[in-house]
């Protein structure tokens, strides 16, 4: 393998007038940190959908932040992982990404593929497992640990996406009971995915808590845009909870109205760390960590559409899907 196939996203930053366009480049070579890897598998996430409408003017930025694949080399620094090694990553939105044959990744972000997992499978795991850990773990501060958080409850907004089916799983593991919110359709899949309470995002949510005998809640994930939810938010927490979301508002969210209850208020942006260049080592421990309780059956993937094959059409259709705002699970391309 001497090239790589890299997508980048031209004419135009809308799905109307844009395509996704092939390239072939010269593979790059590994510096220090760095794995070059094999791309077998990529994900699509909403933020992909978010960072392509914001691209400007003419560019060849590769997106694409999930990915799955073997090591064909790696820098002189990276001694815990060897070529033909199988690994996943979430990657960063400061180097080229992973709507490729073959990209580099720091070996920092990286973790040892779950052996019980395909590549599709594993995939769609490392960007929403990773946000959901450093929400919960990391930004709210709960232990991360097995049933350490028993006794406590958790409200996530947008149970069924990508995020909300791994947050409710990590929050099963660490005791919490977690009720979430979707549509009724989903909730069979709310329930496969460690949902102790489905909740109607149509009706009155907490009268429906209140219903179910709920005391108020110790951290509500909002997954979605915050600002038609905080009020809710405000009123169900417990005092000195813990209340966030990991999509801007469009709006001044009223944090006052949570002083009283002294709770928190959190965001979580997984590319925090290496738009900034800190604690890059976190992001590869943590999926090591996943890796494992995938490999004993304490998370399962929540890849829920498989696209054969890198192409425009494929990818314009996982962004068109994604921009619906109704997908359940995750959406992975198989690359090969």
């Amino acid at each position: 393998m001497t090239e790589t196939t890299v997508y980048s996203f031209t004419d135009g930053f809308q799905l109307g007038n844009g395509q996704f366009n092939a390239e072939r480049r010269e593979l790059p070579t590994p510096q220090a940190h760095d794995l070059l890897v094999q791309v077998a598998a990529t994900a699509v996430n909403p933020v992909d959908t978010k960072l392509r409408q914001n691209l400007t003017g003419p560019q060849n930025h590769v997106l694409g932040y999930d990915g799955a694949g073997v090591i064909l080399a790696k820098g002189d620094q990276v001694d815990d992982f060897q070529v033909g090694d199988q690994v996943y990553y979430a990657g960063t939105t400061q180097r080229q990404g992973s709507y490729a044959t073959a990209q580099l990744i720091d070996s920092r972000l990286v973790a040892a593929k779950p052996t019980n997992l395909t590549m599709t499978a594993a995939a769609a795991m490392p960007l929403t497992t990773l946000t959901a850990w450093e929400l919960l773990f990391e930004r709210m501060g709960f232990p991360a640990v097995k049933n350490a958080n028993a006794g406590r409850h958790l409200l996530i907004i947008n149970g069924a996406g990508g995020v909300g089916s791994i947050m409710s799983q990590l929050a099963h593991w660490s005791g919490f009971t977690v009720a979430a919110t979707a549509s009724p359709k989903h909730f069979p899949w709310l329930q496969q995915h460690q949902v102790d309470l489905p909740l109607d995002y149509h009706h009155n949510l907490p009268a429906q808590l209140t219903d179910a005998g709920w005391p108020p809640v110790d951290a509500v994930a909002i997954l979605t845009e915050p600002t038609a939810y905080f009020a809710l938010a405000a009123a169900v927490i417990a005092p000195l909870g813990h209340v966030g979301s990991i999509v801007e508002a469009t709006n001044d969210l009223p944090l006052g109205s949570l002083k009283a209850k002294s709770a928190s208020w959190h965001w979580e942006y997984m590319f925090t760390k290496t738009d900034y260049q800190m604690e890059l080592a976190t992001q590869g421990q943590i999926l090591a960590r996943a890796a494992r309780l995938f490999t004993t059956g304490e998370l399962r993937s929540n890849v829920t559409t498989v696209l054969a094959g890198l192409s425009n059409d494929n990818l314009l259709t996982a962004h068109r899907l994604l921009e619906t705002g109704h997908t359940q699970g995750k959406i992975v391309l198989q690359v090969i």
